[in-house]
């Protein structure tokens, strides 16, 4: 095993998740394959460039492509947070520079999921851990995009009696009422320009640096970093490969 490829304990948990039922000759072995994928997004290169030890780039390529289509990588992260502590839970977001090959779409194509910002061309991720710093939902819109449109969409998996802490850029009152919908408290920081006054501990939301923590994690993958696919699809399921590691 090479540093950052799979541990033991890694592949014990997602190998029995993986698809079994694969007809005609044998698949090349899941966990070089991974493994593969995994180094190709960590260090931002092309696929050409994936060292000869993890098999031909083809088969990496068509591997992760396939089995985004198919939503393993959607049922994975699915499996593996469900174990996720939802007492308190966090939404945050995070914006990625589009590299000028990630830019490089069709003419007359539109990626609704990029856009124009401060930062120049650039997609936002958004996202949803528990107490522990674990991913339990993403999303991605375009960098300008505001992040409270995205709220009710990430915190559909919140439970009954839970905390949901986020910054002031959530303090809206259909956020507040949908957190409410759901018997959870919605700890957020009302804005300077509110007339109302709400519940909010500077105690609890101190805790919110986990979710700043997730996205400083899932960033030291370069190529999660920074955007280098053309399909916003591909590049999701690279964060959803990245989180299920997490």
């Amino acid at each position: 095993m090479r540093r950052r490829e799979l541990t033991d304990q890694e592949w014990a948990v997602i190998e029995p998740l993986l698809p079994q039922n694969s007809r005609g000759v044998p698949r090349v072995d899941d966990r070089r394959v991974i493994n593969g994928i995994l180094w190709r997004f960590r260090t931002g290169s092309s696929w050409r460039d994936v060292p000869e030890r993890y098999g031909p780039r083809t088969t990496l390529y068509n591997r992760f492509t396939r089995w985004r289509a198919a939503g393993v990588w959607d049922c994975l992260l699915a499996e593996v947070s469900k174990a996720y502590d939802g007492d308190i839970v966090m939404i945050d977001s995070s914006c990625v520079r589009v590299h000028q090959h990630g830019a490089g779409a069709k003419k007359g194509s539109t990626d609704p999921c990029m856009g124009h910002s401060r930062g120049g061309l650039t997609t936002k991720i958004h996202a949803l851990v528990d107490a522990e710093g674990r991913p339990v939902r993403l999303e991605l819109t375009a960098g300008q995009a505001g992040d409270a449109p995205m709220a009710n969409r990430l915190l559909e998996a919140v439970a009954p009696g839970a905390t949901v802490i986020a910054d002031k850029a959530y303090d809206t009152d259909g956020i507040r009422s949908f957190v409410a919908g759901r018997k959870a408290w919605a700890n957020i920081p009302p804005r300077s320009i509110r007339k109302d006054t709400f519940a909010f501990s500077r105690w609890v939301y101190r805790q919110r640096n986990l979710v700043e923590r997730f996205f400083n994690r899932m960033k030291q993958m370069r190529g999660l970093a920074t955007r280098y696919d053309r399909r916003a699809d591909n590049f999701m399921a690279a964060l959803k490969l990245a989180a299920i590691r997490i």
